[in-house]
């Protein structure tokens, strides 16, 4: 599914025009987003949460110029769905 997708599923569902959801959904994303920069973490009851995973440094190959290089820590985003969100999921098979 996609973002237009998304946004005239929640306006035919909701009866909001679907610009007004486009500007709410963009909204959120940039949120989380801005959140993440920030270091702050991201809780959405029954749906899940947003944090940093930091990675440490490591040293990688180029197998194909057969050199080694160092990739330096870093965070990553990562999301992790809450149990009802999960169950959900599972019990849709």
């Amino acid at each position: 599914m996609t973002k237009i997708e998304l946004v005239k599923i929640v306006s035919q569902k909701t009866g909001i025009d679907q610009l007004t959801v486009l500007a709410a959904v963009e909204g959120i994303v940039d949120t989380i987003k801005q959140a993440l920069v920030e270091k702050e973490n991201v809780y959405i009851r029954g749906w899940g949460t947003w944090t940093l995973k930091h990675r440490a440094q490591k040293t990688a190959r180029n197998i194909s110029k057969n050199t080694t290089l160092v990739i330096e820590a870093h965070d990553i985003p990562y999301f992790k769905p809450c149990k009802e969100f999960m169950d959900n999921v599972a019990a849709s098979k």
